[in-house]
């Protein structure tokens, strides 16, 4: 417990300089860390208009997300978390990537910390720095320079909601070319993104 304590506390000002999930990445991993103020407004609406519409209300669990996932997880099939941000954050951060109870145990008591001892605001930063964003790319600057040739903080609203539509499935999903479902459900995070600034869905991060 003294030694993770430790270990948030030191991220809580020092970039993570690599994570579980990059070590065991296949292919070569390209990452480039920003602090928040040099990514758009955008993609952090759009990651909370597309994941974790409570971000900025709870304090790292949303309940109602949990207790669903539970009634799935009760008729069997894939264990789904119904994770928060501040949840997928923990796990990127500090343990490995898929399911499990044991994994699930450690990741509720990274939340609490990283809750605790960093903030929204950090949270948000490590989240959109550590995030898989395609094959063997890791960040919002890595991504915005990939799939658009630009700085992550000159992101259009609707660049931002084609990289969040691909997050759950990042080597999966096309960021450039969305086509089907990752097209439509690309646009249906734009129109989000206004929604959330309207709602002040993101006050915790813009005062």
């Amino acid at each position: 417990m003294i030694l993770s304590v430790a270990w948030v506390l030191l991220y809580a000002v020092v970039p993570p300089p690599f994570t579980i999930t990059m070590a065991m990445d296949e292919h070569s991993i390209t990452k480039d860390w920003e602090p928040l103020s040099n990514i758009s407004p955008n993609l952090v609406r759009a990651v909370i208009g597309a994941e974790d519409g409570k971000f900025c209300e709870h304090n790292g669990f949303d309940t109602e997300a949990i207790e669903q996932a539970m009634k799935r997880n009760a008729k069997g099939g894939r264990i789904r978390g119904g994770s928060t941000i501040s949840q997928q954050t923990a796990k990127n951060a500090f343990l490995w990537q898929g399911g499990g109870y044991f994994r699930k145990g450690l990741e509720a008591w990274f939340t609490f910390l990283i809750e605790n001892i960093w903030g929204k605001h950090r949270i948000m930063e490590v989240y959109l720095n550590l995030a898989e964003t395609g094959i063997g790319t890791y960040g919002a600057e890595a991504g915005a320079q990939r799939y658009f040739h630009k700085d992550a903080s000159a992101l259009t609203p609707s660049e931002a909601a084609r990289i969040a539509a691909a997050l759950p499935l990042p080597k999966q999903r096309s960021v450039v070319s969305p086509s089907g479902f990752v097209r439509r459900y690309g646009n249906s995070i734009a129109r989000r993104i206004g929604v959330v600034k309207r709602d002040r869905l993101d006050s915790c991060i813009y005062k």
